[in-house]
């Protein structure tokens, strides 16, 4: 969070992408900027425990989503769009996707077990 403010001249920033859950919640919410959005996806470390909405106006107005794919998905002609939209920024340069492991498919095995013990990061390609 020290960090966060250090590298934003004290601003903190727009956004925070937080896959961890109960271990990251406050430190991550300590890191947005006011009017900031925390989209909260994930349970790694457990369930982010109740909290006081209160909370949230008094780190500055801020905004917190729990998004779920099958929500997203829902529309077939929005996700299309939404398909056109993410190619479009990968193609573009604006997104780049970081591989961070390639597997033989005959190593599909070990590439699972590298996920499941989470020894990887970034993306984990199987190759032909």
């Amino acid at each position: 969070m020290a960090r966060v403010r250090d590298l934003t001249g004290g601003r903190g920033v727009d956004a925070v992408i937080d896959g961890v859950g109960k271990d990251t919640f406050d430190g991550s919410l300590d890191c947005l900027r006011p009017l900031g959005t925390m989209i909260s996806f994930g349970n790694a470390s457990g369930p982010v425990p109740p909290f006081s909405i209160a909370t949230l106006g008094q780190k500055g107005s801020l905004f917190v989503t729990r998004p779920t794919l099958f929500t997203h998905i829902a529309d077939h002609e929005t996700c299309q769009a939404m398909a056109r939209q993410l190619c479009h920024k990968v193609g573009s340069g604006d997104v780049e996707i970081e591989i961070g492991a390639r597997y033989p498919l005959e190593q599909v095995a070990e590439a699972h077990r590298a996920l499941e013990s989470r020894q990887t990061t970034g993306s984990v390609v199987l190759t032909l």
